[in-house]
């Protein structure tokens, strides 16, 4: 016989136990995004992007079920959509979620941008609730601005706004990949977007293109086009593109408030008001009635219900106490912040000596002897340049590859050092190595100030001088995945 209190007391214990909020049902740290009904105008409703939102309450067994594939598909749709979540069991969100017609959890629903800014296409989702099946709904609603152009239109395409900055995408594919969609979004009405098949013939001449896929962005009037010659992944190719155009700002920039609310639009805000509680009443009754039966059904499995622990807590950020007598720090010295240093095997070919790696220059620092203790002028000066010339591209936002300092305690700087002549440890030397196009190039200046080291890189970022081919042995073949985040 089971006993009415056992049963309440087994359903209050393990509803405690399930999270209490959207913090604890997606952390911080979650690919999920987390809006509430402040927030869905402006980083739902109001952005160019597709977005898939669940609505879910903390303690819906079937919302913790669905959790692990909901954030594997935010993994796989990073930067190609959203992938959003809404606590419909917090008070602020109940009447949001009313009107949303929410009767039970989890709700999960597509939202697509229309022609109307603001007034986006909503569907329910209704395919498997795993990760590939929300991967492939969504998408499949990326909305497409990439025009299709053959040998026979592309005269007139490029020449309509000649002044406009345009991207061609040279493919041997005849579809149209969810990252192009995905950029075209991001930069739409400031670069406009066009695929063109290996097979025509015509285009592929003109633009002497060898490979594919190849990315032409077209500045626009007389200006030389330029060649990305990077990784085929989205945020290279923002970087890349955003050297002509920033991208459009998402989320959308909140609206500023309005000074005084009278007349018609106090009586809307009444209306509003009067439908937000009914259907937060209405809403209210549904998920109090679902949480019931849920309670019910748990209190039933009680004994046969292993909860995973939970997640981490959010650690508060320790407070900084400065005693009143402290003395007055002393001036700092505005000096660039320091090139990043790979002092491992794995992360230098992980950034820099994989089969899909881009450019990136290598500073290969030399042996600093015990009896000195102290890196030469040369090395400080060069290091100083790189992070000169890294630092002034961040703040103008422009698209720059990455610099790393090499130890001689990374196993790979010997290798590097033999394998193209370089000199022995006591050495230093500057290099710029392209693993994925099987390239490399050394510095030959005289010394390592900030004109000569940057000199060296323009040449190199405009495709300028010469390139040695890479030597075998170097590059190590990586595995490869499926990804939707590519071209």
């Amino acid at each position: 016989m089971v006993h009415t209190t056992s049963m309440t007391a087994a359903a209050a214990a393990l509803l405690l136990a399930l999270p209490a909020s959207a913090g604890m049902m997606y952390t911080k740290g979650s690919p999920v995004l987390q809006v509430d009904a402040k927030s869905y105008d402006r980083l739902i409703a109001q952005s160019n992007h597709t977005s898939i939102v669940e609505f879910f309450a903390p303690w819906c067994g079937h919302c913790q079920n669905l959790k692990p594939a909901y954030e594997k598909a935010a993994k796989s749709l990073a930067g190609l959509a959203k992938v959003a979540a809404m606590d419909c069991d917090d008070e602020a969100n109940k009447a949001f979620c009313g009107n949303m017609g929410v009767k039970g959890f989890p709700t999960i629903k597509t939202v697509k941008p229309s022609n109307k800014r603001g007034r986006p296409v909503i569907e329910d989702y209704q395919g498997p609730r795993t990760a590939k099946a929300i991967v492939d709904a969504v998408v499949d609603k990326i909305p497409n601005h990439v025009k299709r152009v053959g040998d026979k239109g592309l005269e007139s395409w490029l020449a309509g706004n000649n002044d406009t900055t345009k991207a061609i995408l040279f493919s041997d594919k005849g579809t149209t990949s969810a990252l192009l969609k995905a950029l075209s979004v991001d930069f739409l009405g400031a670069i406009s977007f066009a695929q063109i098949r290996d097979k025509e013939k015509a285009s592929i001449e003109l633009f002497g293109i060898t490979t594919y896929p190849t990315l032409i962005l077209l500045p626009g009037g007389s200006t030389e086009a330029l060649v990305y010659d990077g990784a085929m992944k989205k945020e290279p190719m923002v970087a890349f593109l955003s050297q002509i155009v920033p991208p459009n700002p998402d989320p959308a920039p909140k609206k500023p408030k309005s000074a005084r609310k009278t007349g018609k639009a106090s009586k809307d805000e009444k209306k509003e008001k009067e439908q937000a509680t009914k259907a937060s009443s209405s809403f209210a009754s549904a998920s109090s009635s679902q949480a019931s039966s849920e309670a019910s059904e748990a209190a039933a499995s009680a004994t046969t219900i292993t909860l995973e622990d939970a997640s981490n807590p959010t650690e508060s950020p320790d407070p900084i106490a400065t005693a009143e007598d402290a003395p007055a720090p002393a001036p700092v010295v505005d000096l660039p912040p320091p090139i990043p240093t790979l002092g491992s095997e794995a992360e230098l070919r992980k950034a820099c000596l994989g089969s899909k790696t881009t450019t990136c220059i290598l500073l290969l620092l030399p042996v600093v002897p015990e009896s000195d203790n102290v890196a030469p002028e040369s090395t400080k000066m060069a290091l100083a340049s790189l992070g000169s010339i890294a630092e002034k591209h961040v703040l103008r936002k422009g698209h720059l590859f990455p610099f790393y300092a090499i130890p001689t305690t990374n196993p790979v700087s010997s290798n590097l050092r033999e394998i193209l002549s370089l000199g022995g440890e006591a050495e230093m030397s500057l290099v710029a190595v392209n693993a994925r196009r099987s390239w490399w190039r050394q510095y030959d200046g005289k010394d390592f100030g900030l004109d000569d080291v940057e000199g060296w890189i323009d040449a190199i970022r405009l495709g300028e001088g010469k390139k040695e081919k890479l030597p075998d042995g170097l590059v190590k073949e990586e595995e490869t995945t499926e990804e939707h985040d590519e071209l």
